[in-house]
């Protein structure tokens, strides 16, 4: 009964993410019910930014890590619009011996901005980030590369994400090139023009 009266939107999860219990809150998020998001997978519910995220996570809990997890996501709300924010996955269970359940809570950080200017206009940093991206850079190399410090890369990348609507990075990749922000049949990528 308390669980119901957590105004934070908040799950339970087997430690493969399906939906075990929810709060009304995380069902509202959803545009659902409690009951119907149960065996749902909550990271179909909530598209994770990077992969990379949720690949740590599952390895970390393969060899049974008690950290607490988060991940970016992105989400459609009930109203069409497009949501993000983070949720944030704890390891819980009875003794140490037992397989962790996963106490998901979701803060949302804000709707999608649909920007007024031109979504293919991109400043020199990004522009430089996607190009090194678009070759295979890790965001530590793309970090030493623009200077930049590696969540100052990953910031961007969640920028460039957001505005473009991209779901992880292969997609904000193809993106770069279908909007003609990266030049198509040149290697190393490189911007197409000087970038604003």
């Amino acid at each position: 009964m308390l669980f119901d009266r957590v105004s934070v939107p908040v799950a339970v999860c087997d430690v493969y993410g399906a939906v075990q219990l929810a709060n009304p809150a995380m069902a509202t998020e959803c545009g659902t019910t409690p009951g119907r998001l149960r065996g749902r997978d909550v990271l179909e519910l909530f598209r994770p930014q990077e992969a990379t995220q949720v690949e740590r996570i599952a390895e970390a809990l393969r060899l049974r890590h008690r950290s607490r997890y988060q991940v970016s996501v992105c989400w459609r709300a009930p109203g069409g619009g497009e949501r993000f924010g983070e949720l944030t996955a704890d390891p819980v269970s009875d003794s140490v011996d037992e397989t962790p359940a996963l106490l998901v809570m979701l803060r949302m950080l804000g709707e999608r901005e649909r920007p007024a200017v031109d979504p293919v206009r991109v400043t020199p940093v990004e522009a430089r980030v996607l190009a090194l991206l678009a070759g295979g850079a890790t965001t530590a190399r793309a970090a030493r590369e623009t200077g930049l410090s590696s969540d100052g890369v990953t910031y961007h990348l969640r920028r460039l994400s957001a505005r473009w609507g991209a779901g992880n990075r292969t997609e904000l990749v193809a993106r770069a090139y279908a909007l003609g922000v990266l030049t198509p049949g040149v290697w190393p990528p490189t911007p197409s023009a000087a970038p604003e």
